[in-house]
């Protein structure tokens, strides 16, 4: 980019009548139709190198640093951005090129300004950190630069809605197809190059409670963790090979998670854990760190990056080296509160013996309860996870669609491990869409987090494909309604496993939906159940206002229950409720 001409008195500019000063530097405006507003607090700091950790040369102090456009800019500066302006899509129309022109070279000018004022800050984090955590933030910090980086970088949406094609045909298999993957006699063969890693970052916050979501209890008095060391143990016992279960951590769920894992000493399961990064929030009208005094505090100014962190994560973690030493060749990845993610021996034959293929991602068929959940789609030749975040304003409705979208991911991934390898040390993993999580600290703060998803990694694989897999293999507990499913007589527990009951005919779950008001918090939750209905022949729940249930209910069909503000309604035990809706005030007391 050729650079802008400084001029004394802002004026006859050949980009326009007016420039305005930018950070030291005059930014033209005289195409441009909106005003934008730069306000700057100037902090007298010292410019480092979060890649090096050397002080910068003494003319790359905090008066500024010389880029490479031939301006001096400051980088201590803290910047009120305007967001419109510095993503703007440059106009395509013949009149709007020399505006375009204006607005690309100004852009670029705000985003050179905002790396260098994001790295300044960091390396003042760096600076304030324990000597013997310097090189750790040094590490995660530089992580977090380059998805800065790659996220300024970003115009216009990620796909181009012309070029979405169906996935075309052999992009995902049926699942009948892989139904005799696995000869009988051949399983060891198979789990023996089998690596099982769960998402285990997130917190169960939503639902109420406190610490990492996989201690809540679901079943049995067992939590999600408990079930799928039984998974696991029972796979390593019955074929007499030794499967390793590998948690990925956050920062939230690191400490807990270690102390809980004593219980399992004496389990036929080698279980490791490596952690996600830990990012800094970004002020989003500075596009600064909300830290500002050293990395540890304040606690609400760090997140984990969302589970596309995955990729990076595990080979900083040295783990990939590891098992690789150990004849392992395939990662099966999921989300640990998926209590239907359960090794699949016929997609592990699969995977083991057409190498070529080196990913997989379990999708299933859509129903309207799903409409938001990312699908896979045939994007200039390849497999792609089209999330609705990616889409634009017109074309939700045309996504959400059951008839046109199918099938949407369930976060089951089947990968190589030498193609996750691969594809870390020469940076393509990197290549995924960034989405952008917009939250309001207590103080009233708005940020943003920086976050990808696991599943968009599926175009950096070669020979990626799909595989339509049953209903029964996504059983997320996201909500106290998929918690009562799951703890309800619709399953059967079977070696850490949950098993759809034999006794139900219809193979769908009932559609459940429990009001926020009392049902949301787990321990609401239970304390408005004696015991979990009989739910082996309902279709349909609903249940809002004060509402409790006695012991030895049974649902049936379709069965709404609504208590108005003010009243309560008590199921009593022993009741059938077929097709019913129930409302008004029922008061039932002990005695």
């Amino acid at each position: 980019m050729a650079p802008l001409p400084v001029q004394d008195d802002g004026k006859n500019s050949e980009y326009g009548e007016t420039v305005q000063v930018l950070g030291g530097v005059k930014a033209p405006f005289g195409d441009f139709n909106e005003t934008v507003e730069i306000k700057r607090v100037i902090e007298n700091t010292e410019t480092k190198s979060i890649y090096s950790g050397e002080s910068a040369d003494e003319n790359e102090s905090s008066e500024g640093y010389n880029s490479s456009d031939g301006f001096q800019r400051s980088t201590s500066e803290r910047v009120v951005v305007d967001w419109e302006t510095l993503f703007e899509a440059a106009p395509a129309t013949p009149e709007g090129m020399q505006r375009s022109k204006s607005i690309v070279e100004f852009q670029q000018l705000m985003r050179q300004d905002a790396q260098a004022a994001l790295r300044t800050e960091l390396d003042k984090l760096i600076d304030a950190a324990d000597e013997s955590d310097k090189e750790f933030f040094n590490n995660e910090f530089s992580a977090f630069a380059n998805l800065f980086e790659r996220f300024l970088q970003e115009r216009g949406p990620s796909v181009e809605w012309d070029k979405i094609r169906p996935p075309r045909e052999g992009m995902i298999k049926p699942y009948s197809d892989m139904v005799s993957a696995c000869p009988k006699g051949q399983e060891k063969a198979f789990l023996d190059k089998l690596v099982v890693i769960k998402l285990n970052g997130g917190l169960g916050t939503s639902m109420g409670c406190t610490g990492p979501k996989s201690m809540i209890s679901v079943r049995s008095g067992l939590n999600f963790l408990d079930l799928t060391v039984q998974q696991i143990e029972h796979l390593n016992k019955t074929y007499q090979t030794n499967v390793p279960l590998v948690l990925m951590n956050s920062f939230n769920t690191e400490e807990d998670t270690k102390k809980i894992l004593r219980k399992y000493n004496n389990c036929q399961v080698d279980i490791k854990m490596f952690n996600q990064h830990r990012f800094p929030r970004i002020n989003k009208e500075t596009l600064l760190p909300v830290a500002t005094k050293d990395p540890y505090t304040p606690k609400d100014g760090w997140y984990p990056p969302g589970h596309g962190d995955f990729y990076g994560a595990l080979y900083d973690s040295g783990l990939i080296e590891e098992f690789k030493k150990q004849g392992k060749e395939i990662i099966f990845l999921s989300n640990i509160d998926n209590l239907g993610a359960t090794v699949d021996m016929n997609i592990l034959a699969h995977m083991s013996t057409n190498t070529e293929n080196e990913y997989c991602m379990e999708v299933t068929d859509k129903t309207r309860a799903d409409v938001k959940g990312g699908t896979l789609i045939d994007y200039e030749g390849k497999a792609r996870l089209l999330e609705i975040a990616q889409v634009p304003k017109e074309h939700v409705d045309e996504f959400k669609s059951v008839s046109k979208f199918k099938i949407f991911n369930t976060n089951n991934l089947w990968m190589r491990l030498d193609a996750v390898d691969r594809l870390c040390k020469n940076g393509k993993i990197e290549d995924m869409e960034i989405i952008i999580n917009e939250k309001s600290l207590s103080n009233g703060t708005n940020v943003i987090q920086l976050e990808t998803a696991s599943g968009a990694a599926i175009k950096n694989f070669d020979n990626a494909i799909g595989v339509n897999v049953p209903r029964s293999r996504f059983l997320p507990v996201k909500k106290t309604s998929d918690l009562m499913l799951v703890m309800s007589n619709l399953y059967e527990l079977k070696s850490g496993s949950l098993v759809m009951s034999s006794k139900r005919q219809f193979k769908t779950t009932p559609l459940v939906k429990l009001g926020d008001e009392h049902f949301k918090k787990v321990a609401k939750y239970l304390s408005r159940f004696k015991t979990i209905p009989d739910m082996l022949e309902a279709d349909h729940l609903t249940v809002s206002g004060d509402v409790s249930f006695g012991k030895d209910v049974s649902l049936k069909g379709t069965v709404i229950i609504i208590a108005n503000h003010g009243d309560r309604i008590d199921i009593p035990s022993g009741a059938v409720l077929e097709n019913k809706i129930v409302s008004g005030n029922l008061r039932i007391l002990d005695h």
